[in-house]
């Protein structure tokens, strides 16, 4: 553990932004897993509204520097295309 007092209030910080990051990194999963759910089912309605929402909260997520913009657009192209096969 950290002996200086900024050190210490850095250390506390470091720590409430890795649990904000786990949640929003979470979600980001969430959303990319009811899309696969979704392609599983096979009904276009519920597919476009679920990568609609997921496109959202990754945009989102990329533009908060959670995750980097080349792995949002992987995770995009590759939904879409089995998106499109369906």
């Amino acid at each position: 553990m950290a002996n200086i007092k900024s050190s210490k209030k850095r250390a506390i910080k470091s720590e409430k932004q890795r649990k904000y990051n786990m949640s929003y990194r979470s979600m980001l999963r969430t959303y990319i897993k009811k899309v696969n759910n979704a392609l599983l089912t096979k009904n276009k309605e519920l597919i476009q509204i679920a990568f609609k929402q997921m496109q959202s909260v990754i945009d989102k997520q990329v533009s908060r520097g959670l995750i980097h913009k080349n792995k949002a657009s992987r995770h995009k192209s590759r939904l879409y295309f089995k998106m499109n096969n369906i």
